[in-house]
């Protein structure tokens, strides 16, 4: 890592390039990887515009290419994540759809299909809960929040641990994950370089990050992943609500945040270690800030009760831009620091499975293994793996666009619901924290020098591997009787 990466404690937190890409390279020339990725890219989009594969359509075929084009760039970050979300949409208009430039069959998908994904209501939705996010930064909602919460976790050091990781969860369930962990580094760098090196350092340190990876799995707007899932499963007509996500997720983020905050206390923080936190933050009392607590509240109260008003968690994500920007709570330049390119990427997962969906590559893809053989347990479980170990080397998002796809096209062979694949690949896409590249706030610790990559390896390994087990054997099992799947 380089010593550009501290100036995440000085820059607005709420980047999207925080959010969603890996830290900064050093400057120079193109990396052999990179060119590969670029290079592989290019030749898979022309090979296949051209070469017909068996059993496959025309369409199909150039969405192959298309789809193999993606993984190469998303793995290899030859290009911004977001710019290959927007390449994948214009390849798909222009070679796969009802428009195409070369001849397709009379069945190609309509070229709306894919420039829709722009509008998705799961667009929308990541809409609203950036706003919110945005204005919590813009009057200090986080600061405050965060500071009054802890008062009641002070004196024991494993207490304090304790509610700096529930907080920081609390927070990322509705804000970025960076943004969150910006924030609480910033509450907690006086107390974390007041500690000795090692031990109760590293343990704080690393206590921010990995609640922050898991507290995104509870809401649909905590993390990507959530929103690409979302997508994918209103694109085959299965609606999941906003409550019923928290549902499915909420009862697991706890678990697990459980399990990090003893494995953290117990190997690193002594019981004797003496933390010292201000606490003085306190909320903006102007008229702006009120307006915008009551729009938060109204919005995030609207959406854990769509089963008693009946209105849609994407409409009413629309709220808060419209209520913020009618009010002057929020302005034009508050809009144009939303996280316009994690939106893109989205929307670039969304098209993405659309055209992998109707074209027939999903089931051709699929269709030479007896999926339905595999016992239930089994594959949720290698899904919930494959999410895991792909997200430590490759961002979660571009793990979830590239795996959910595939997912809903595998749940259109066998009997295991397609809102239960989909939300253990976007949970198991979570959970990958082994790394300062795995995810932006893995990356935010390292570069305080507090958080060395072995001890966030085992601290990772650790969680995910608990994550990916009650992923698979013991979550599933209470989202039926939830009215989740």
């Amino acid at each position: 890592m380089t010593r550009s990466h501290r100036t995440h404690f000085k820059v607005n937190p709420r980047s999207a390039t925080n959010m969603t890409t890996r830290q900064k390279k050093e400057k120079g020339g193109l990396s052999p990887v990179k060119l590969f990725g670029q290079l592989g890219a290019f030749i898979a989009i022309i090979v296949f515009l051209f070469v017909q594969l068996p059993g496959l359509g025309v369409e199909g075929s150039r969405m192959f290419g298309i789809f193999l084009a993606a993984i190469l760039l998303w793995v290899t970050e030859a290009i911004p994540l977001s710019a290959t979300a927007a390449l994948v949409i214009f390849l798909e208009v222009l070679f796969v759809s009802n428009k195409a430039l070369l001849p397709v069959g009379e069945e190609a998908p309509a070229y709306t299909s894919f420039f829709g994904a722009l509008a998705n209501p799961v667009i929308i939705l990541f809409l609203g809960g950036f706003m919110l996010a945005d204005g919590a930064a813009k009057y200090k909602v986080d600061r405050a929040l965060s500071a009054v919460l802890l008062k009641p976790f002070l004196g024991k050091p494993r207490l304090t641990v304790m509610g700096v990781m529930l907080i920081t969860a609390l927070m990322s369930m509705f804000m970025s994950n960076t943004a969150t962990t910006a924030t609480m580094f910033a509450v907690m760098m006086p107390v974390i370089m007041a500690l000795p090196e090692g031990g109760a350092r590293t343990g704080i340190a690393l206590s921010i990050p990995v609640a922050a990876n898991v507290g995104g799995m509870g809401t649909p707007v905590g993390t990507p992943p959530n929103a690409i899932a979302l997508g994918a499963l209103q694109a085959a007509g299965i609606s999941v609500t906003f409550l019923e996500w928290m549902l499915a997720a909420v009862p697991l983020m706890l678990i697990v945040l459980a399990v990090s905050w003893l494995f953290i206390s117990w190997r690193y923080v002594p019981r004797d270690a003496k933390f010292e936190i201000d606490t003085s933050a306190k909320f903006d009392t102007s008229r702006n800030a009120k307006i915008f607590y009551v729009v938060a509240i109204l919005t995030i109260l609207l959406w854990m009760t769509e089963s008693l008003h009946g209105i849609s968690s994407n409409i009413v994500g629309f709220l808060p831009v419209v209520a913020l920007m009618v009010t002057k709570v929020m302005g034009g330049d508050d809009l144009r620091a939303l996280d316009w390119p994690v939106l893109w990427l989205v929307a670039g997962g969304i098209a993405l499975g659309s055209g992998v969906g109707s074209t027939g590559l999903d089931a051709w893809l699929l269709g030479s293994i007896r999926w339905e053989t595999i016992p239930t347990v089994l594959l949720i479980l290698t899904l919930a793996l494959v999410g895991w170990v792909t997200s430590n080397v490759i961002s979660h998002s571009a793990s979830a666009n590239l795996l959910v796809p595939m997912g809903m096209g595998l749940a259109m062979t066998i009997s295991t619901p397609a809102a239960q694949i989909a939300i253990v690949l976007a949970l198991g896409c979570s959970l990958g924290m082994c790394l300062p590249i795995s995810t932006p706030p893995n990356a935010i610790a390292y570069s305080t020098g507090t958080t060395p990559t072995r001890e966030m390896v085992v601290v990772g390994v650790v969680v995910g591997v608990v994550g990916v087990l009650l992923l698979a054997f013991v979550a599933p099992l209470t989202w039926g009787p939830l009215g989740v799947i």
